[in-house]
């Protein structure tokens, strides 16, 4: 497991969601979440990358959900 509390739009971001532990996603999700307030707050609006990350891992878990 990563050290890291964020991950910013220029980091490496897994191309297939369907194959990490819920554990897993869940990190992932709380790194975007956290880099998008930081991109609210530092610069009044979010980047395009992490806005589709979010919206990425928010289907997946979705599909999880509805399973």
């Amino acid at each position: 497991m990563t050290d890291k509390l964020y991950l910013t739009p220029d980091e490496n971001f897994p191309e297939d969601l369907t194959g990490m532990a819920d554990q897993e996603l869940q990190v992932l999700d709380s790194q975007v979440q956290r880099q998008l307030d930081y991109e609210v707050i530092s610069d009044g609006e979010s980047n395009r990358e992490t806005e589709v990350r979010h919206y990425e891992i928010d289907g997946e878990f979705q599909t999880r959900n509805d399973r």
